[in-house]
């Protein structure tokens, strides 16, 4: 029987991931992780759900997400370990809620690379539609399991080789975007407020909805926590990379999302909802832009599946660390690549499994549910321990100690009550689960779960 990380000798320090990433290094990651083209797999279900307000959701969900990035980058500072939500939430507040909120996150890095894996098949099936889809889906699943298990050096320079060709699709739309507008309409028709509020179809509660949808857009930002352990500067570094992760997102995410309205205004005629956005890109360029397009899904996918899957092994890997699931299989590492191995393999495997199993729209909507909860989770932890237990009340800071996590916690919240019944089913039923899971662990909550630092002594 394996002892318990509370029966551990204090003087045997825990293994170390290196620290080789740099502040760009993790900007490229996090920006790949959530992709330059997030708001193309969206565009068509967030349109249609919030009535032509597509706009509106991505800059609200925005707001959230800037905020939950300071709160994730102020318990980065103050822990820099891998862990995400589960080292913040546990060490910030409690670690039984620490659990749980790793519990919930684990939901979500879980369905990220099977999403990536999902829609990124769906994108290559329509570039090439005489490959069946479980093909497709295995391509991708073991494709982006290789190159993480090449080790995290590799994954960051083929995040960046990945950015340029993204950014040179993207670009190449807005520009034919912009061209096509002033052809037809003059100067005049690149400005309108219709994205933004148009009286006809204007309805808050659809709105709303839409924005838990399009929130999906910046999930993966704070995979740059889960690095923390890997980067330079780890107390300063990841608050600039998660923040700039986020604004870069809504603000590039909200110009493709608004040249698309402009040049597709109704969004009834979709050819396809799932893969709109396409069809967008083929009205202002053609059949070349079109067929680029949906090679662009296929490498945003790869890319961000690649940095999720990585994030994803990194949190089995803080939480088996500690024990808390079996430490023999989830904290081991590669002795030359020094990644967990076995973790990487586990999550290709689900990811393929779950492609063949889950919806689109189910899979979008299960990985908000745990992210939004983790988020809540982190912003909570914040006010927790900057403000009510600061241990100099000096120094405490309404501005940043309680207005700004509790605006993020709150934008959070609206954001999660705004899910679809059956991801709030399915997601119930994995929280029951971890519930159980808590309990066993802790013998009905009779011990004390401790976490460990890895920093400590650094």
């Amino acid at each position: 029987m394996s002892p318990s990380s509370d029966e551990i000798c204090p003087d045997i320090k825990p293994p170390h991931l290196r620290r080789v990433l740099s502040l760009w290094d993790l900007i490229f990651y996090g920006i790949v992780a959530v992709t330059p083209s997030a708001p193309a797999t969206i565009f068509g279900l967030a349109e249609v759900k919030s009535r032509g307000h597509v706009v509106v959701t991505i800059l609200a969900a925005m707001v959230a997400m800037v905020l939950t990035a300071i709160s994730y980058g102020r318990m980065a500072a103050l822990y820099p370990s891998a862990g995400s939500a589960y080292t913040y939430v546990g060490r910030g507040i409690h670690p039984y809620l620490g659990f749980l909120a790793g519990w919930a996150m684990m939901l979500d890095y879980i369905l990220i690379p099977l999403f990536c894996v999902l829609y990124g098949a769906l994108s290559l099936q329509r570039a090439l539609p005489f490959l069946p889809f479980p093909v497709c889906a295995a391509l991708f699943a073991g494709g982006i399991t290789l190159l993480n298990l090449r080790g995290i050096r590799s994954t960051a320079r083929a995040n960046q080789a990945l950015l340029v060709f993204m950014f040179a699709v993207l670009i190449a739309f807005i520009v034919l975007a912009i061209k096509y507008l002033v052809v037809r309409q003059g100067i005049a028709g690149l400005f309108s407020t219709q994205p933004f509020y148009n009286p006809a179809t204007f309805n808050a509660r659809a709105i709303a909805g839409a924005t838990s949808f399009a929130a999906l857009t910046y999930l993966g930002f704070d995979a740059v926590t889960t690095l923390a352990e890997e980067v330079e500067n780890p107390r300063k570094n990841v608050m600039l990379a998660a923040v700039s992760v986020c604004i870069f997102t809504g603000l590039f995410g909200g110009l493709l999302v608004y040249l698309a309205h402009l040049v597709w205004p109704d969004y009834s005629t979709y050819k396809n909802i799932e893969t709109a956005f396409i069809d967008v890109t083929g009205r202002v360029g053609g059949l070349k832009l079109l067929q680029a397009t949906a090679v662009l899904l296929v490498v945003a996918n790869i890319g961000a599946g690649m940095t999720s899957q990585a994030a994803a092994a990194r949190l089995l890997y803080g939480m088996g660390r500690e024990n808390v699931i079996p430490r023999r299989i989830f904290a081991r590492l590669h002795p030359v690549k020094n990644t967990p191995n076995l973790n990487i393999i586990l999550l290709g495997i689900l990811a393929f499994a779950g492609a063949q199993v889950l919806s689109y729209e189910l899979t979008a909507e299960l990985l908000n549910f745990g992210a939004f909860l983790g988020f809540m989770g982190v912003n909570a932890a914040v006010i927790w321990r900057f403000w009510i237990h600061a241990p100099d009340r000096s120094s405490r800071n309404f501005l940043t100690d309680i207005l700004l996590p509790a605006f993020g916690f709150l934008f959070c919240t609206i954001i999660w009550v705004g899910l679809g019944n059956p991801a709030k089913l399915a997601g119930g039923i994995w929280l029951v689960v971890g519930f159980f899971v808590l309990a066993a662990h802790t013998r009905c909550f009779r011990r004390i779960m401790i976490q460990m630092d890895p920093s400590a002594g650094e």
